[in-house]
């Protein structure tokens, strides 16, 4: 399972280093996509694997479908660490999510996700009071 939260900046070359305790789950060579909430998710392969299975899996024949997997797909791109830890992010993939400089990244069970620092804080902050009502439509309460 992937979780904690790790703050790096970005270089100028979009090369983001992943903390050290995410590189083993992830792998030598992973995928990074398009995420939601104008985040980066990363895979690892096998992870990688179940979701396109399961996009594969969707009827081509609805335009959510199509839609859904023409944005998560056409982002996609596989990476691999260099010798110092870092990873680089394609230009487009940086674009998307914000990435110019300090930059979380965050272990979310299956997936790594990178956001833009003050995107993230938004993020936080935004949701902070309704995260115990989340909890309790998803678990169920008493």
């Amino acid at each position: 399972m992937l979780m904690g939260e790790y703050h790096h900046n970005i270089d100028e070359k979009n090369r983001l280093i992943i903390p050290s305790k995410f590189r083993f789950d992830i792998g030598e060579k992973f995928v990074i996509t398009r995420g939601l909430e104008k985040c980066l998710f990363v895979y690892s392969l096998p992870e990688w694997e179940n979701i396109v299975n399961k996009l594969k899996a969707l009827p081509f024949t609805k335009k959510d479908s199509r839609d859904f997997t023409r944005f998560f797909l056409s982002g996609a791109t596989l990476c691999e660490l260099d010798k110092m830890g870092r990873v680089s992010i394609s230009s487009p993939l940086a674009s998307y999510a914000k990435l110019e400089k300090e930059c979380v990244i965050i272990g979310a069970n299956d997936r790594l996700e990178i956001w833009n620092e003050a995107s993230w804080q938004e993020f936080f902050i935004n949701n902070e009071e309704n995260f115990a009502n989340i909890a309790e439509n998803l678990f169920g309460g008493d």
